[in-house]
């Protein structure tokens, strides 16, 4: 882990650092050739110097980024009852993370990339 993601994830609550904790081994699972980065202020992954995903945490969720309209549109089954935005998805941290389905988002967004 690189210090800057080192940083952010010891400046969460316990219960939003385990949760960013699975998000990051799902997406270094599906991309394990993607470089750990921090950009915006919160930590990414890069493939092949590409952006490839951002997560972040909130009070009651974690973020992934960025889910464009044509993953969105393509996952929407599997999306249903998540909170989107334009480009985020929202995992309530009331319930466990969907490694799964975060799984299946990262696939989606390389697939983008290639």
């Amino acid at each position: 882990m690189i210090p800057p993601v080192r940083a952010y994830f010891a400046s969460t609550p316990p219960k939003a650092r385990a949760a960013l904790k699975k998000i990051r081994a799902a997406i270094r699972s599906v991309a394990p050739r993607a470089k750990e980065a921090f950009s915006y202020r919160i930590p990414a992954f890069k493939l092949a110097d590409r952006p490839l995903v951002w997560y972040a945490a909130f009070t009651n969720h974690c973020s992934l980024y960025p889910m464009t309209g044509e993953i969105r549109r393509k996952l929407a089954r599997d999306l249903k009852g998540y909170e989107m935005s334009k480009g985020t998805v929202r995992l309530p941290l009331a319930k466990p993370i969907p490694v799964a389905l975060v799984k299946k988002l990262v696939r989606a967004r390389i697939a983008e990339l290639d």
